[in-house]
C-alpha cells in the first residue's frame, strides 16, 4: 500500500513537471546536411545536457515562460548558440547545422599521415575570421596583416620578416596571383583579388617554404575556393563595401559553382584625409568558380575574375600641422596648399583560369592547369599646388589664429603624367602526384609563363620656389623630375620543382619534405637552382609538441617593377635577388583552464644576396634598378593561438627584428664650408679638393622595424553569445625614411611608431529556427543575419605613412609628414541563407 501510494505522488509530481515545462526537440546536420551523432546539446548555464543520436536526433527539456539559450557543441565545430522563450507544454522542432571550425581542428595532433602535419612557420586560418575582423578593408589579407604586422590600414599590402611586397606569393585555387604595379597610395587600391566569401580553406607560410612553392623570397598564401555541395549564400552591406554570393551543386554532387560579386567606395573613408576635395574611388569585381566531375577520375575547374577599379581625385587644399624631425633640425611647422587639377586613375584586371584533373587510381594523380592574367592601368594626373610652410599661430585670441605668420618657405609645383601599362602573363603547368606507401609520397611539377609587358611612361616635376625654378638655370626652365620612355619586353620562363615527402613510420615522429626548383629566364639567361628542406620532429611521448628545422635557397628573379628605376630605365639583364634561409622553431598545442591552445616560436636567419635596393613611398616601390648591395634579416617571432574566453577564437602575435643592407661603392662626402663647418655632401656634387669621402656601410632597410605586434580578441555576453565584440590591434616601432638621391641623409628620417585598434559590436538579428515559425516572413530562408558597428582608429591615431619633401627660401629640405585615417564608424549587416 506505502509503495502504491509512493508511486501516486511521483506520477503527480512528474506530471506537473511536465506541465509546467516545454520540449525542444529537432536533429543536428554538418554543412553537407549530413547528420551529426554525439553533439552536445545543453543549456548555456549548465554543464550536463543530452547529445544527440546516430540520426542526429535530440530532445531536451527546458522551463516554459523564460528566456533560455542552447548550446550544440561537437568536436571540430564551431559551438552554436539558440534563444527560446516557449510556452507551457509547447513543443518546438529545429533544424540545427554546424560549420566545421578550423582553428580548432588545428590544434588537434594527426599522426596518421604527414600530409597533415603542420610546421611551426606555417598557419591555417579561418576565412570566417574576415568577415568578423573589424578593419579597413575586410579582407584576408587583413587578417595577415596582424601575423606579420602592418602600417597602412587603406592598402591590402604586408611585409613579412624584412621582405618588400613584391617578395610574397599568393595562390587562389593553384593559379599564381599578380596585383596592379603602378598604384602609388593605399588610398588608390581597390578590392584584394581574394573575395572572403568564396574561400574554403588557406595556408599561410611566413617564411621556410616548401620547394612546391614558387619563386619569391618571404611568404606564401595559399588559398583555396568552396566547392559546396547545397545551395548557400551571403549578402553584406556596409558604408564602405557591399557584396553577394552564391553557392550550390547539382543533384549528382558532381558540378559544383560558386559567385560573387563585391563593389566598394572608399569615399567616407577618404573624406576625413588631409587632402581635401572631391574624392571619388570605386572598385568592383565578379569573381566565379565552377568544377565538373564527368567520372570519378577526371575533374575540370574553371576560374574567372573580372575586376575594375577607377580613382578619382580633384583636391581643393591640404593643410598640415605637425612637429617634424630631421637630421639637421627640429621644428613645429605647418603647411597649407591650395590644390587646380585632378587625377584620374584606372586598374582593369582579368584573369581565367582551367584545371584539368586526372586521378590515375589511389596513389597516382595528375594536373594540367591553364591560366591567362591581364592587367590594364592607366595614371593620369596634372595637379598644380601653391604652397605656404612656416609657424602656424595657436593663439585663438588673435586673428590670425590657425594662420602662417612666420613663412620658411613658398612655391609652386606641378605633377603631371599620362602613363600606361600592360602586364600579360600566360602559364601552362603540370603537376604529379604518387603516393609511394601511406607514408611517403612525390609532388612534381613544371610550368611554362609568357610574360608580355608594354609600358609608356611620360611623367614630369615641375617646382617653383621664391619665384625661381628648380634647378635653377638661367638659360632654360628644367624639370625636377622628366620621365618619356617605352618599353616592350616579350619573354619566356621556365620553372619547375620535385619533392619528396617522407614519414618516419617506426615512431611516427620524423617528417621530411626536402625538394629541389628550377628557374630559367630567356630575358637575363638566368638558371636558378633552390633546394629545400623542412624537417619537423615530434617527441612520441609528447605529440602535442614539434620541433622544426627549415633550411634552403629562395631566389627572386627580377619581375618588370624591379628592372625600371626612378628615371624609367630598364635593366633587362638585371639578375635574380637570392637568399639563404635558416629557420628553428617549436609548435607546442597545450590545454590552459580548459581551453585549446598553440604557442608557436620561430628563430631566423636571412642571408640576402644580388640585393636590388629601393625605396618605399607610401605603398609605391621605387627600385634602384640594379644588383648593387647585400642584405640580412634575423629575428623571433611568438604567437598564441587559441580560446581566451571559451569559445571565441583570439591571438597574439609578437616579432623583433633587424634587417639591413649595404650598398655597393655607396658614399657621401663630407668637406669644410667657409666658417670650417664639415657640411655633408652627395657623389654627385661638385667635390672640393679638401673634402673627406665616407663609404656607408650596413644601414637599415626600408622595412626595419624592430617590434611589432598584432592582436585579435574576441568575446561575448556571458549570458548570450549572440551579442559579441571584436577587437584588432596593429603597433610597430619605427620605420627609417630616405630623401631620394642624398646618401648621406639615406634611412636617417624615422616614420613614427603605427598604433591602430579598430573594434567591432555584432548582435545577430535573425535566426534559422525563428525565421521558419512564420512561413509569410520575407526572412525565413535565411540562416542568421547579423548586424555590426565598428569603430576604425578607436584612439584617433594620427599615423603617418610617408613624407612630403618640401624645401625653404635657403634651399633646405623640410620633410612634412602624411596622415593616414583618422576615427570612423561603420555599420555592416551580413545575412546568410
Amino acid at each position: 500500500m506505502k509503495i502504491f501510494y509512493f508511486l501516486f505522488l511521483l506520477h503527480l509530481f512528474t506530471f506537473n513537471t511536465i506541465a509546467q515545462n516545454a520540449i525542444v526537440n529537432g536533429y543536428v546536420f554538418n554543412d553537407n546536411d549530413e547528420p551529426l551523432k554525439n553533439i552536445t546539446v545543453k543549456r548555456l548555464e549548465k554543464i550536463a545536457g543530452v547529445t544527440t543520436s546516430d540520426s542526429g536526433f535530440f530532445s531536451i527539456s527546458l522551463p516554459a515562460n523564460k528566456p533560455l539559450a542552447l548550446e550544440f557543441i561537437g568536436i571540430g565545430y564551431k559551438v552554436l548558440q539558440r534563444n527560446f522563450t516557449l510556452a507551457k507544454g509547447e513543443t518546438e522542432q529545429i533544424k540545427i547545422i554546424l560549420i566545421k571550425d578550423y582553428e580548432a581542428l588545428n590544434t588537434v595532433t594527426i599522426k596518421s599521415s604527414i600530409a597533415q602535419v603542420n610546421e611551426a612557420s606555417r598557419y591555417k586560418i579561418n576565412p570566417n575570421i574576415a568577415l568578423e575582423l573589424p578593419t579597413p578593408n575586410s579582407s584576408i589579407e587583413s587578417i595577415i596583416k596582424i601575423l606579420v604586422g602592418s602600417n597602412n590600414e587603406l592598402s591590402n599590402q604586408y611585409n613579412v620578416r624584412g621582405g618588400n611586397f613584391d617578395e610574397n606569393l599568393i595562390y587562389v585555387n593553384d593559379f599564381e596571383i599578380y596585383r596592379p604595379y603602378l598604384i602609388r597610395n593605399g588610398q588608390q587600391e581597390g578590392l584584394s583579388f581574394i573575395n572572403p566569401d568564396l574561400v574554403e580553406d588557406i595556408d599561410f607560410s611566413v617564411g621556410g617554404f616548401q620547394a612546391k612553392y614558387g619563386d619569391k623570397m618571404s611568404s606564401v598564401l595559399d588559398v583555396t575556393y568552396k566547392k559546396p555541395t547545397t545551395i548557400k549564400g551571403a549578402v553584406h552591406i556596409s558604408l564602405l563595401e557591399q557584396g553577394a554570393y552564391l553557392g550550390g551543386a547539382n543533384k549528382n554532387k558532381n558540378f559544383t559553382y560558386t559567385i560573387g560579386v563585391r563593389n566598394r567606395n572608399n569615399r567616407n573613408l577618404l573624406s576625413k584625409q588631409e587632402t581635401t576635395g572631391n574624392y571619388i574611388p570605386s572598385s568592383s569585381d565578379l569573381q566565379s568558380f565552377i568544377t565538373y566531375k564527368p567520372t570519378q577520375k577526371f575533374e575540370l575547374g574553371l576560374q574567372a575574375n573580372v575586376a575594375s577599379s577607377t580613382f578619382f581625385l580633384q583636391p581643393v587644399s591640404a593643410a598640415k600641422t605637425a612637429t617634424v624631425y630631421s637630421p639637421l633640425f627640429t621644428a613645429n611647422l605647418g603647411l597649407d596648399i591650395n590644390f587646380e587639377g585632378a587625377e584620374i586613375d584606372k586598374y582593369n584586371t582579368n584573369m581565367y583560369g582551367a584545371y584539368l584533373k586526372y586521378q590515375k587510381n589511389k596513389t597516382n594523380s595528375y594536373k594540367l592547369q591553364f591560366s591567362n592574367f591581364v592587367n590594364k592601368e592607366q595614371e593620369n594626373f596634372d595637379i598644380i599646388g601653391s604652397y605656404v610652410f612656416g609657424d602656424r599661430d595657436f593663439d585663438k585670441t588673435k586673428p590670425t589664429f590657425g594662420l602662417i605668420v612666420n613663412p620658411l618657405g613658398a612655391g609652386i609645383f606641378q605633377n603631371f603624367a599620362r602613363n600606361n601599362l600592360t602586364v600579360n602573363v600566360s602559364n601552362i603547368t603540370l603537376k604529379g602526384y604518387h603516393n609511394v606507401t601511406n607514408n611517403h609520397y612525390i609532388q612534381w611539377g613544371s610550368s611554362v609563363d609568357i610574360i608580355k609587358i608594354n609600358d609608356k611612361l611620360y611623367e614630369w616635376e615641375r617646382n617653383d620656389s621664391g619665384r625661381y625654378n628648380l634647378p635653377f638655370n638661367t638659360n632654360a626652365i628644367n624639370f625636377s623630375n622628366f620621365l618619356n620612355t617605352v618599353t616592350q619586353l616579350n619573354y619566356t620562363r621556365f620553372s619547375g620543382f620535385i619533392q619528396d615527402n617522407f614519414f618516419y613510420k617506426k615512431n611516427q615522429n620524423i617528417s621530411i619534405q626536402a625538394g629541389l626548383r628550377y628557374n630559367y629566364t630567356t630575358l637575363n639567361k638566368e638558371l636558378l637552382i633552390s633546394p629545400r628542406v623542412q624537417i619537423t620532429y615530434r617527441n612520441k611521448n609528447n605529440q602535442r609538441l614539434a620541433w622544426h628545422l627549415n633550411a634552403g635557397a629562395y631566389h627572386q628573379p627580377p619581375f618588370y617593377r624591379e628592372m625600371r628605376n626612378a628615371q624609367g630605365q630598364v635593366n633587362t639583364n638585371l639578375k635574380a635577388q637570392r637568399s639563404s634561409q635558416t629557420i628553428l622553431g617549436v609548435d607546442y598545442n597545450f590545454i590552459a583552464a580548459g581551453r585549446p591552445l598553440r604557442f608557436t616560436a620561430e628563430a631566423y636567419y636571412k642571408n640576402i644576396t644580388n640585393v636590388v635596393p629601393y625605396d618605399i613611398d607610401n605603398v609605391r616601390l621605387r627600385y634602384f634598378g640594379v644588383n648593387n648591395a647585400r642584405a640580412f634579416a634575423t629575428g623571433v617571432e611568438f604567437r598564441l593561438h587559441g580560446e581566451l574566453v571559451k569559445d571565441a577564437k583570439s591571438w597574439v602575435s609578437l616579432g623583433i627584428m633587424n634587417t639591413q643592407e649595404k650598398i655597393n661603392d655607396y658614399h657621401f662626402y663630407k668637406y669644410k664650408n667657409a666658417a670650417g663647418q664639415f657640411i655633408n655632401s652627395n657623389s654627385t656634387d661638385q667635390i672640393p679638393t679638401d673634402s673627406v669621402r665616407n663609404n656607408i656601410g650596413f644601414i637599415r632597410r626600408p622595412s626595419d622595424r624592430l617590434i611589432t605586434f598584432g592582436v585579435f580578441f574576441s568575446d561575448y555576453l556571458s549570458t548570450n553569445k549572440n551579442f559579441k565584440v571584436y577587437l584588432s590591434g596593429i603597433t610597430g616601432t619605427n620605420l627609417p625614411y630616405s630623401i631620394p638621391n642624398k646618401p648621406a641623409y639615406r634611412s636617417k628620417l624615422l616614420v613614427p611608431a603605427y598604433l591602430r585598434f579598430d573594434i567591432g559590436f555584432s548582435a545577430l538579428l535573425l535566426q534559422t529556427d525563428v525565421a521558419k515559425r512564420r512561413s509569410y516572413s520575407p526572412f525565413k530562408n535565411f540562416d542568421n543575419i547579423w548586424a555590426s558597428l565598428e569603430v576604425f582608429n578607436l584612439i584617433d591615431k594620427a599615423n603617418t605613412i610617408s613624407y612630403l619633401l618640401i624645401k625653404d627660401f635657403s634651399n633646405t629640405t623640410y620633410p612634412i609628414p602624411n596622415r593616414l585615417t583618422p576615427r570612423l564608424l561603420n555599420l555592416k549587416i551580413v545575412a546568410k541563407f
